[in-house]
């Protein structure tokens, strides 16, 4: 299935060079892509944002199934930007839709990092997740990430909350992965947060020429 996907990426790439990607043709490839995406958790935003500008360009076109698919997909990316960028390309009428609404705000959660209570909401969500492979374990991916650039530490117990109420094997394998460890108080210790600050020094050089008409005017 691995292969299927990087020949399917080999051949949208090709489809979307120059003119061609504008093309109403290759509609019905670019869904059978994102449905690949979806089953084989792999992931081209460039592919998804040209079949939504082809569904702007044939309105008759559009499939309301497959755009969720792709709002879902640009989820499982975040931090990245690139739900924002796959709404952009959604009508008006499209975003009143009501499964739109609600991935709109499953993503809403999670850019506020109300992540409990994503989790405890996500089951009402199930129709919209379910075929999108490993969707549950990206978005813990996402939130390990706001965790190590927040957190020195943490408890045990809020870190099993924040990923979704995961099994101690299960949250001992994501923290494993991101090299935390534990320490005798029970605590988590995620990084030294200090120790990524960054200085840097502004200088500023202002010319005569400009700030004498200001000195002019002054006078």
């Amino acid at each position: 299935m691995a292969e299927q996907a990087e020949a399917m990426r080999g051949t949208v790439a090709s489809m979307l060079r120059g003119i061609e990607r504008y093309n109403p043709e290759n509609i019905a490839t670019l869904e059978r892509y994102v449905e690949l995406q979806a089953r084989e958790n792999t992931y081209d935003l460039e592919a998804n944002l040209a079949l939504l500008k082809l569904y702007q360009f044939n309105p008759g076109t559009y499939q309301s199934t497959v755009a969720c698919q792709i709002l879902i997909k640009a989820l499982t990316n975040l931090p990245h930007t690139d739900f924002v960028l796959c709404k952009c390309l959604l009508g008006q009428d499209q975003m009143e839709d009501d499964n739109i609404k609600r991935i709109m705000y499953l993503h809403d959660l999670l850019e506020m990092c109300q992540f409990r209570t994503f989790w405890t909401e996500k089951h009402q969500y199930a129709d919209l997740t379910a075929g999108i492979k490993d969707f549950s374990d990206s978005i813990r991916k996402y939130i390990c990430h706001v965790i190590s650039i927040t957190y020195q530490h943490i408890e045990r117990h809020v870190l099993g909350q924040l990923l979704g109420n995961i099994d101690d094997a299960t949250q001992q394998a994501w923290m494993n992965k991101y090299g935390w460890k534990m320490n005798d108080d029970g605590c988590i210790f995620v990084a030294n947060q200090e120790e990524t600050v960054k200085t840097k020094n502004i200088t500023e050089k202002i010319d005569f020429d400009s700030v004498a008409g200001i000195m002019a005017a002054c006078r």
